[in-house]
């Protein structure tokens, strides 16, 4: 497919968190980014920690740690994208909480087009995100969002799209 020259690239974005889910939510979106010529785009977030924390250095250790962490989840899901769909991904690191996160990149970036969760399959429920999003709060967020079932086999992911 050939975009229009100055055509800006549709950018999915995946909200990752090292669940199977999310990497569901990351397999449909590099097959749909391939299919449409768009972008991947795999954000982390690093939600605040324990208010009570005493101690300054320690938190702060913790929070470095947090990073290295995200940013070592985020190169290795990249990898797996280009391997997967032969695709490049675009990388985020946000601080904050989740939600808002996404929502202010969203706001921030307007080639973000599509937001794309996989539910949680687990007993906990379907995701923070994705109940966001169910419950048609005012918080939710003003592009489409695509959930799919965090339990997809790769046969019904490619069905899909």
């Amino acid at each position: 497919m050939t975009r229009p020259e100055g055509a800006k690239r549709r950018k999915f974005l995946v909200v990752v968190d090292g669940t199977p889910e999310s990497e569901v939510a990351i397999h449909f979106a590099s097959l749909r980014a391939r299919h449409t010529d768009g972008v991947v785009t795999l954000l982390a977030v690093l939600e605040p920690g324990d208010a009570s924390q005493q101690w300054l250095g320690v938190q702060n250790i913790m929070k470095e740690e947090a990073r290295e962490e995200a940013e070592q989840l985020l190169h290795r899901l990249a990898s797996h994208v280009n391997e997967y769909a032969g695709i490049r991904a675009e990388l985020i690191i946000r601080e904050g909480r989740r939600a808002e996160q996404v929502k202010a990149l969203i706001e921030e970036d307007k080639d973000v087009a599509i937001l794309v969760l996989a539910a949680g399959t687990g007993k906990e429920g379907p995701g923070p995100l994705v109940t966001l999003v169910a419950g048609g709060s005012d918080k939710a967020f003003n592009i489409p969002v695509t959930v799919v079932p965090g339990d997809l086999s790769e046969e019904e992911l490619r069905a899909l799209t």
